[in-house]
């Protein structure tokens, strides 16, 4: 089944590969051409994975699925949440975003934090959504040099290693972008034409 992964994200699309196997032949929107920049303008998770799936089946008519995924600190009220990619800045500095972050718990007792990863599919005009979520801690200086994003301050609970120190299928055992493309696949395996399975949320 050809599926169009509405990112050009490179770390996300090797993750998902790693994920979904041989069963699915994925696209990525350099794939299928579309040069467009999908604004990420909602105020939820949700919001914005919907919004970037139906901009791409609107535009192509194609099968597709969307992510949006948050870091969400419970000193800061959830933040940076939803606006964990441009949390320094528009330019999405992932340097910058950990620098603030630090900075902004620098003095908190409770460094409690979850990812959470929210994935919307759009198959024959049908809409689903899948979500994916693991807890931890941010720690005080980064460690490790894989991963993205917030990954070198994030130590998942259970574990002596941040993401940035695990390998890819370390971290996919337990990741929360792997715990929701778990989902799809599951979804996706049992789909036959029509909806024989439906481990989705309710949609927004």
């Amino acid at each position: 089944m050809d599926i169009v992964f509405a990112s050009n994200n490179l770390h996300k699309i090797r993750e998902i590969n790693n994920v979904l196997g041989d069963s699915f032949k994925l696209l990525s929107l350099s794939d299928i051409k579309m040069e467009e920049d999908i604004p990420e303008d909602e105020p939820t998770l949700e919001g914005n994975a919907l919004h970037k799936a139906r901009f791409i089946h609107n535009a192509t008519g194609m099968n597709v699925f969307a992510d949006d995924t948050g870091l969400e600190t419970e000193a800061l009220n959830g933040e940076p949440g939803v606006h964990s990619a441009r949390f320094a800045g528009a330019d999405k500095d992932s340097e910058a975003n950990i620098d603030k972050l630090l900075s902004l718990i620098r003095n908190k007792t409770n460094r409690n934090a979850r990812f959470r990863t929210v994935i919307a599919l759009i198959i024959e005009g049908k809409e689903y959504l899948f979500e994916g979520t693991v807890s931890g801690k941010i720690i005080s200086e980064r460690r490790g040099a894989s991963g993205f994003g917030y990954d070198p301050v994030f130590l998942p609970d259970g574990s002596k290693l941040t993401f940035a120190e695990m390998d890819l299928d370390e971290k996919n055992l337990i990741s929360h972008r792997a715990r929701a493309f778990a989902k799809l696949k599951s979804f996706l395996s049992a789909y036959k034409g029509e909806i024989q399975t439906d481990p989705s949320i309710p949609t927004t």
